[in-house]
């Protein structure tokens, strides 16, 4: 598991690599020009000359973008805002536990109502439950986010009153974007479990286990959702990473201060470290994300760890017969 880990960690380098210079690319081809953007229109052109060199503006692309990432590797820099002069990785510590606490409880919400919903759907398919819940499910995915989220705006907060339409001071702040995000999800997550535990509850173990005089509950939640939740997680775990990416829109029409709005902020100033530094934190998040998604997979099922044990046992063996033919 430990070498399967690094190997992990290292495939994402490259990953993050690429990220950084897709970014970096399309705001250094951005006609606008970064010094007169902060300095104003009456500054003279000495002063806007004088701030160029000084933000190293006037550097080649490649050397921009190499000590851009030397800073980040060997200081965990991720440069000085253009706008407010505060370290990058400060305003990212600070906005992010919010970024975070909002996709947490999106995926949570998405994932009880997707997956309570999807076991129910399989196991009456055809009914009117499962064709009612097949049609939700098509128009939350197809549904816009800041469309939903305008529509919770005009009904809960404006008509009925009944909460706050930005802000995040206590909970009940949360309750419009979070039913927001997590409705998207929802859907995603139910479709993959009812078709997921559709293929499972064929199977001849699940026979096997009712044949046995089992109760249907029990083979059901010990046995076939066990087993089906394998590409369930994995949708889960994608959704999360989603949802740190998609709380961007969100974040704006909720005036949450995290860090999908500062990425906003910044694209607006065209302020370059803070846009990247935003996009990287956001990519590594993703990456580990999906990195503890896959881990997850051997504690659902044992027989994947099993699978990665005998594999290495099998290549060990293949080593030492090579090494005594020699």
């Amino acid at each position: 598991m430990a070498k399967y880990i690094c190997k992990r960690l290292l495939q994402m380098i490259p990953v993050l690599l690429g990220v950084a210079l897709i970014v970096f690319t399309l705001m250094y081809i951005t006609p606008s020009n970064p010094a007169n953007m902060i300095l104003g229109d009456s500054a003279t052109p000495e002063q806007v000359a004088a701030l160029e060199e000084e933000l190293g503006l006037n550097d080649p692309f490649l050397v921009q973008f190499g000590n851009y990432i030397l800073g980040i590797v060997t200081r965990f820099d991720f440069g000085i805002s253009w706008f407010t002069g505060k370290p990058i990785v400060n305003e990212l510590l600070i906005r992010f536990p919010k970024t975070a606490l909002l996709a947490a409880l999106s995926v949570v919400l998405s994932a009880i109502i997707g997956i309570v919903c999807g076991v129910v759907a399989a196991t009456k398919q055809y009914s009117i439950f499962d064709n009612l819940a097949t049609a939700v499910s098509l128009v939350g995915v197809s549904m816009p986010s800041f469309w939903l989220a305008l529509m919770l705006c005009l009904l809960f907060a404006v008509q009925l009153g009944w909460l706050p339409v930005s802000g995040s001071y206590g909970w009940e702040y949360w309750v419009l974007p979070v039913v927001t995000l997590g409705t998207s999800g929802a859907a995603n997550i139910m479709r993959m479990t009812r078709s997921s535990m559709l293929e499972v509850i064929r199977m001849d173990y699940i026979r096997t286990a009712r044949a046995k005089g089992q109760s249907e509950r029990k083979v059901i939640a010990h046995h076939a959702l066990k087993n089906a939740l394998i590409p369930v997680v994995t949708v889960i775990g994608i959704q999360f990473g989603n949802l740190l990416g998609g709380s961007v829109l969100t974040e704006s029409v909720f005036a949450i201060p995290g860090l999908g709005k500062y990425g906003v902020d910044a694209i607006k100033q065209r302020d370059l470290p803070a846009v990247l530094g935003s996009v990287l934190f956001l990519a590594i998040t993703f990456s580990f994300v999906n990195l503890l998604t896959d881990i997850l997979y051997s504690f659902i099922d044992p027989r994947i760890q099993t699978s990665m044990g005998a594999s290495r046992r099998q290549k060990r063996l293949g080593t030492r017969k090579t090494e005594e033919a020699a």
